[in-house]
């Protein structure tokens, strides 16, 4: 316990040294969509490592090119060498391959593969720079003042970050910008041949009226969602940042929905995103002393119904002194307690069961066939070449080699271990009434 406790105050001191203000503020932003008002705002221009949110960004360059008809949903994207290489989380199509933009599209909002998104840039840009260009005039047309983009997936890059306020400007412009395409946002998962890949939302199909957008993990940034929901006709974007845990970040994102809901159009005053004052912080804090603890197990960006045995087993002590710690600015205000919310408050609670999973079919080629085609041919032995018999030559039967994760990998703090291929997840739909289910003693 005391050793735990000491590295994470020896991250505090490094967060210090990096320029903060002797504390770290999650940021934390609920916007009523149709008015662009806010609801509730906590460290929303702080600048932040965006991790995987990004290819909201990606998302949008690509359909803002199909509009003005220099991109087709169609169109044929190959996967590079360079593509192919990308860390994890990935599809792991070799060089050479070939899907259509609207398949590439689906496949990074739900199973956000990293060589897909690469593939994105390079073939819609011409290289990464020319899309990290695009995406950054993008931005700035779109009034994204706190952003600077470098890659189109989302993985490390020191000088890439964004803020809260900016992927609220961004979601609402996707939302109102393509309106024929909200449904690439809500996709509760991706069937490509037999495996079915679930969506790292953990709030669709457990939270009432959830139907989007995007998570992101890397261990600089923590856990982060950009996340849309719709109650009666009216819409909220909930931006959550730096969370520990992807439960709590789902977690902390119901409650400001909750929060959201509960006020009316005229309770939260007039300040809209464009008024949030600018952050007098410089520069995004690392979170990795926080967020990869190099003594437990390397978080994933996927959702859980409970923490870690190792994060259970450390106790409450030292999940309060890290939940202090990231709420330090946070008003002590009743109404607002969820902005506080530490670990062990939580440890209790849980979203209820996902609703079964309703699998949308993505290939690589132009379509299915050609995608089942290519997989046969790969599939197929080489023909056995005619040769004179040769004397016998005991060979040691190969044993299966099947790699750990890397931790140069998990250094970059990409998401390491894979989603599990479910061929078939059942679970009670949620419940309307409660966004919540107690999960009862461990």
């Amino acid at each position: 316990m005391l050793p735990r406790l000491a590295g994470r105050l020896l991250g505090l001191g490094a967060l210090l040294a990096a320029g903060t203000a002797g504390a770290v503020t999650a940021p934390m932003l609920v916007v009523d969509v149709d008015s662009g008002k806010v609801i509730y705002s906590q460290g929303a221009t702080d600048p932040w490592y965006p991790a995987s949110i990004t290819k909201l960004m990606t998302t949008y360059v690509a359909l803002d090119m199909v509009r003005q008809g220099r991109a087709s949903m169609d169109q044929l994207l190959t996967i590079s060498e360079a593509a192919a290489a990308e860390p994890p989380s990935k599809m792991g199509f070799k060089p050479g391959t070939q899907l259509t933009l609207d398949n590439a599209l689906k496949i990074i909002m739900v199973k956000s593969a990293n060589d897909v998104a690469w593939a994105i840039g390079e073939n819609l840009g011409g290289s990464i720079d020319g899309f990290a260009a695009q995406m950054n005039e993008t931005a700035q047309r779109l009034g994204m003042r706190d952003s600077h983009w470098y890659n189109p997936n989302g993985l490390p890059d020191a000088r890439q970050w964004t803020s809260a306020r900016d992927m609220a400007v961004l979601g609402r412009a996707l939302l109102r910008d393509f309106p024929e395409n909200r449904d690439l946002f809500s996709i509760s998962a991706i069937q490509f041949g037999r495996a079915v890949m679930p969506n790292h939302n953990g709030l669709l199909g457990r939270y009432a009226g959830v139907d989007g957008m995007k998570t992101g993990f890397i261990c600089a940034g923590g856990f982060n969602v950009v996340a849309s929901a719709n109650r009666n006709g009216r819409r909220i974007l909930t931006v959550v940042m730096g969370q520990s845990s992807a439960r709590e970040r789902d977690l902390k994102a119901a409650d400001l929905f909750d929060y959201g809901f509960g006020q009316s159009g005229f309770s939260f005053g007039g300040q809209t995103l464009v008024e949030l004052p600018t952050s007098s912080i410089a520069a995004p804090p690392d979170m990795r002393p926080y967020i990869c603890d190099k003594r437990r197990p390397m978080p994933t960006d996927a959702d859980s119904a409970a923490l870690t045995a190792s994060a259970a087993a450390a106790g409450g002590n030292a999940d309060n002194a890290n939940a202090q710690l990231m709420a330090a600015g946070a008003p002590p205000s009743s109404a607002l307690a969820f902005a506080t919310m530490n670990s062990a408050a939580l440890r209790n609670r849980a979203l209820p069961p996902r609703a079964p999973l309703q699998p949308v079919l993505v290939w690589t080629g132009r379509d299915p066939a050609e995608s089942a085609i290519a997989a046969t041919d790969e599939a197929a032995p080489a023909k056995p070449v005619a040769a004179k018999p040769a004397a016998r030559v005991k060979v040691a039967k190969p044993v299966p080699h099947k790699p750990a994760p890397s931790r140069s990998i998990a250094a970059t703090g990409a998401t390491v271990p894979q989603p599990k291929l479910l061929a078939r997840q059942k679970g009670a739909a949620p419940a309307a009434a409660s966004a919540f289910a107690s999960t009862g003693p461990a």
